[in-house]
């Protein structure tokens, strides 16, 4: 009988070894996809991509009758291993490139892609690409992107880690919507009537009651008819939620130091990203707040127009929105009801952001409830939480498609979705 013990050490080695600097002058294997192919004649360069990005291969033209293919032989998006010596060379990616002095082919392509995806940047209309999508994210723009978007997501889960949240997982098929209105998925559910999660609202507040302190990085679904370049049907919700709060400020607060470590952490750890797509990150030592009232005001006295915010700031809090504009469980402002201690907060223009302060009192919940003509006895299971003590929480949802198409200045939210879902689109 054989046991399986753990990983075992593979023969080939990877581009993050192979930085270090170690391997210099020894003989290495690599596996790779071929990214390009340059036929210099004598001498072909062979340009493989891994996940970490780009390693140059150079071989000699095979002599006839080798057994090992000719430069000839292979096809870009084949899979091989190169075996060959390291050895410095400042032009080519990350310093380095490997003689080669054999390679063995994994797979080859049945047919040549349309698109040239080793190209820097794909020619071809977002349609095109989006159409085409399992094969242009290969591009090395498209994986930059991608790359700097799972940089937000490790950020945001490390931080909130460190702050002492918890890490939680909220059901997707749920009962009714968090969010209320008409734009929802709805299921058949073994002859009951359910629905795609809104949000995972409802959830992460129970989960307050138990954790203190939770967070959750999960797609939601919204069945918006909008076909804009900012909205989608399935986008993923970056939501955390914090109890003995002394106010909404403190979820503000936290947002603030998130953001601080998201953008350290990617200028020190996505560093070629960023210089791949030209990107500059925001300042984020300090966020200005503005109330709704007076943003309104401000835009007004522009006469309508987009204005960048007078504080100089690429983020604004807007504070305060009127209490109908918002969810029944948002906390209205004791010093005048018409409000909301809540926040949206902006990103060169765009919402990426929703939070505020909840009602955390039974009899509040309730009446508020009633005002607006809901039945509570439709949301028993959540009104539990409030019937047997909440402490003061708050929390938020941030848009994680939205955050990474204005950090990197996209026209399109469907340019930082890996496989975007919209009134249109449901394949791939």
């Amino acid at each position: 009988m054989e046991f399986i013990k753990g990983i075992q050490k593979k023969e080939t080695t990877e581009l993050a070894d192979l930085l270090t600097g170690a391997y210099t002058g020894k003989t290495v294997a690599v596996s790779g996809a071929v990214h390009t192919i340059r036929d210099m004649g004598e001498v072909s360069f062979i340009i493989l991509r891994k996940a970490e990005g780009l390693i140059q291969c150079v071989r000699e033209r095979s002599p006839e009758g080798a057994a090992q293919p000719s430069a000839d032989d292979l096809k870009e998006e084949s899979t091989v291993i190169v075996t060959g010596t390291v050895s410095p060379e400042p032009r080519a990616p990350h310093g380095l490139e490997i003689r080669v002095s054999e390679i063995r082919v994994l797979s080859v392509p049945a047919e040549v892609f349309q698109i040239d995806v080793s190209k820097w940047k794909l020619n071809t209309s977002l349609e095109t690409k989006l159409a085409l999508r399992p094969i242009t994210l290969r591009n090395p723009m498209e994986r930059a992107k991608f790359r700097i978007q799972e940089g937000i997501v490790r950020g945001f889960r490390d931080f909130l880690h460190s702050q002492h949240f918890t890490e939680i997982r909220t059901p997707k098929i749920v009962a009714r919507g968090a969010e209320g209105g008409s734009n929802v998925f709805r299921l058949d559910y073994f002859n009951k009537k359910a629905e795609l999660g809104q949000s995972p609202q409802f959830y992460k507040q129970t989960m307050v009651g138990v954790y203190d302190r939770v967070f959750e990085a999960a797609p939601v679904f919204r069945a918006e008819k909008h076909n804009t370049t900012r909205h989608l049907n399935e986008y993923t919700s970056l939501d955390f939620e914090m109890g003995y709060i002394d106010g909404f400020e403190d979820v503000m607060a936290m947002e603030t130091a998130m953001l601080q470590y998201v953008m350290k952490l990617l200028s020190e750890e996505y560093e070629k990203e960023l210089l791949m797509l030209n990107v500059t990150l925001p300042d984020v030592s300090k966020i200005p707040a503005v109330t709704f009232k007076r943003a309104k005001e401000l835009v007004s006295e522009k006469y309508s127009r987009p204005i960048r915010n007078p504080y100089g700031s690429d983020f604004v809090f807007v504070t305060h929105y009127p209490s109908k504009k918002r969810p029944f469980y948002a906390m209205d402002d004791p010093q005048d009801p018409k409000y909301t201690l809540s926040f949206d907060l902006l990103f060169r223009g765009l919402e990426i952001t929703t939070g505020g302060q909840r009602i955390h009192d039974y009899d509040a919940i309730i009446k508020k409830m009633e005002a607006r003509g809901m039945d509570p006895e439709e949301l028993a299971s959540y009104l539990m939480i409030f019937k047997y003590g909440m402490p003061p929480h708050g929390g938020l949802g941030i848009g994680l498609e939205r955050l990474t198409m204005r950090l990197l200045n996209e026209q399109n939210v469907r340019e930082t979705t890996m496989f975007p879902r919209d009134v249109t689109r449901l394949e791939p």
